[in-house]
């Protein structure tokens, strides 16, 4: 059935950081069960607001936590709104006490939370929108590192890209890095001098340390795939929640290559924590993917998208 825009919150337009702000409030006011929290700041000092959703009543006992994260390139700022779009289904589907893809949601969230992280790179996201002119301090290293040139910029303020950023393959990253030529801050895919050196790096970090997630779900864009392996510490049930997300969406289930083997959110959690943790790439293109794809890229994912914070 055809989503019907004109009765939601979340409609197809552009993202930044304020209209994500303005969206997670708007969803609090309009949701009880919805809670806001604050889980960092960027580089530029812009908060990193997460929804969060848990049932009315009192838990039987810890709930088990889901995360989902959005936005960490610059040029996919689609995903964003992606993840609030899932947020409020969710959202509708227990206000009204219905099921959502044939799933009943309000008894498939008993016991379990879900986490929403929409946008984990504000400050990419404004330079891949607006250029140099965002990048507050860093805006004629940004000029001069191509900020301005549209569909290019992906990393933060500082030229990290965030998904190279995290501790995974840190060694074998460095190496494919230097080899061919990413070892300088710029618009994409250099991966910083140190694991975890950017705020928003860390914000993601120490929000998994602090909140036992039973598994994580990183959007980006594009490709229509889904990651879901990373090394000997990769869980068994990985690759069957992964290929139920592929057979509800079609989407193929794969592996990355190349600069994208190391380094990313998905990648860090797994090999941390050894539980499951997957990318899922929506849409097909070149970033930014246009804003009049949303409707039908998140119809063809919205099964996917619930399952994978659901199963």
């Amino acid at each position: 059935m055809s989503i019907v825009w004109r009765e939601r919150l979340i409609q197809p337009q552009p993202v930044d950081h304020g209209v994500v702000r303005g969206l997670c409030a708007a969803l609090t006011g309009r949701y009880r069960f919805l809670r806001p929290v604050c889980v960092g700041h960027s580089l530029l000092g812009k908060e990193l607001p997460v929804l969060v959703l848990t049932l009315p009543g009192p838990a039987a006992g810890v709930p088990q936590r889901v995360l989902l994260a959005a936005a960490f390139h610059g040029q996919e700022w689609l995903t964003a709104l992606v993840a609030l779009g899932l947020c409020e289904d969710l959202c509708r589907a227990v206000d009204a006490g219905l099921p959502l893809c044939g799933v009943p949601v309000e008894r498939a969230l008993a016991g379990r939370q879900i986490w929403f992280l929409p946008m984990v790179n504000p400050d990419g996201v404004a330079i891949a929108r607006y250029g140099s002119v965002a990048a507050g301090e860093y805006a004629s290293f940004v000029a001069a590192a191509g900020g301005d040139t549209p569909g290019l910029w992906q990393a933060n303020a500082r030229g990290v890209d965030i998904n190279h950023n995290f501790n995974a393959g840190w060694a074998e990253m460095q190496a494919l890095m230097q080899k061919n030529g990413k070892n300088q801050p710029g618009p994409r895919q250099y991966p910083g001098n140190i694991p975890e050196s950017e705020p928003e790096t860390r914000a993601v970090t120490d929000l998994c340390r602090r909140t036992p997630f039973r598994h994580v779900v990183a959007l980006h864009s594009q490709g229509e795939e889904i990651y879901w392996d990373y090394g000997e510490h990769t869980p068994p049930q990985s690759h069957i929640m992964a290929r139920v997300m592929g057979e509800a969406s079609g989407y193929a289930v794969t592996a990355p290559t190349g600069f994208a083997s190391h380094g990313g959110f998905k990648d860090w959690f797994i090999a941390c924590y050894h539980r499951p943790g997957f990318t899922i790439e929506l849409g097909k293109g070149v970033n930014p993917l246009p804003v009049e794809q949303f409707g039908d890229i998140y119809e063809k994912a919205r099964e996917m998208l619930v399952l994978s914070v659901l199963l």
